[in-house]
């Protein structure tokens, strides 16, 4: 096992990890934009408004995208099982 595989791996995992968090994340950015712009322009502050429609829009979206977030998932831990052997070297 090099230095160059490992780091490797930890890039591949890390985009991973950066991909599937993606959605939500940016959901959860523009609803909370939407939802702040709102209550600026209504002078509304209450902040369960905030919060709500955030958590909602992100656990929607969430079921939306979870089975590409396991197929992906799936596909680089089966990449990973099949460099086992050549890791073993």
């Amino acid at each position: 096992m090099t230095t160059g595989f490992v780091l490797t791996l930890l890039t591949q995992g890390i985009t991973l990890v950066l991909l599937l968090s993606a959605p939500m994340l940016l959901v959860g950015l523009v609803v909370g934009f939407t939802v702040a712009l709102l209550q600026t322009v209504t002078s509304i502050q209450e902040q369960t408004l905030s919060f709500v429609p955030k958590a909602i829009c992100v656990f929607v979206v969430l079921i939306l995208v979870a089975p590409w977030m396991l197929s992906t998932t799936v596909g680089f831990i089966t990449r990973l099982f099949a460099q086992i052997p050549t890791v073993a070297n």
